[in-house]
């Protein structure tokens, strides 16, 4: 399949990471079931070894969570500890929950993952927990619902966003084409 510019290969095995120019940790469902599979897979190493050796990484939704530390969802579970933080249940304050649907995204800083973007995006969330306890360096941008909540951070050539670029239509996939032409040139930026 061919996105964006760049032709994807769902990785079935460990193995399929190790050629790759970058990597897209993608996710629906529960943290703490998705983090057992995963590690169970045995991905956990060579995921590790793809960042050791500078290759980009976004984690997607639940992907983006799986990069923190730990999650309290379904009576918690540890994370793959790539970046400092938790994963909390979002404080909707009233808000219909989980929180579907299209939410402006307002970016803290300049990164080659929103070049081109505009300083406040709309972007499609799915989602009922959220990173707490990011330091401000790693947050790229937050959103609200109900509470404001981290939505995309970036440590170390590990980008993450919470909500679906591929579901949010023209600023998404400039986002997703960003991060195809991160990999293309190698190019990791905090």
């Amino acid at each position: 399949m061919v996105l964006a510019g760049a032709d994807v290969v769902r990785a079935e095995s460990p193995e399929g990471l190790k050629d790759v120019d970058g990597v897209v940790l993608p996710g629906v469902g529960a943290f703490p079931a998705a983090i057992e599979s995963f590690r169970k897979r045995g991905f956990e190493e060579p995921i590790r070894d793809v960042v050791d050796r500078g290759i980009p990484v976004l984690g997607v939704c639940l992907g983006m969570q799986m990069l923190f530390e730990g999650s309290d969802e379904h009576g918690g579970a540890e994370g793959l500890g790539l970046i400092e933080g938790r994963v909390v249940l979002l404080d909707s304050q009233g808000e219909r929950m989980p929180h579907i649907g299209w939410s402006p995204v307002l970016w803290q800083r300049e990164h080659l993952l929103r070049d081109g973007l505009p300083a406040e995006s709309a972007m499609y969330h799915v989602h009922s927990y959220c990173a707490s306890e990011v330091p401000d360096p790693a947050v790229l941008a937050h959103s609200k619902h109900g509470s404001k909540f981290v939505t995309a951070v970036a440590v170390d050539g590990l980008w993450g966003v919470q909500f679906h670029p591929e579901k949010s239509s023209t600023d998404g996939l400039r986002l997703v084409a960003n991060f195809v032409s991160a990999c293309d040139r190698r190019e990791v930026e905090e």
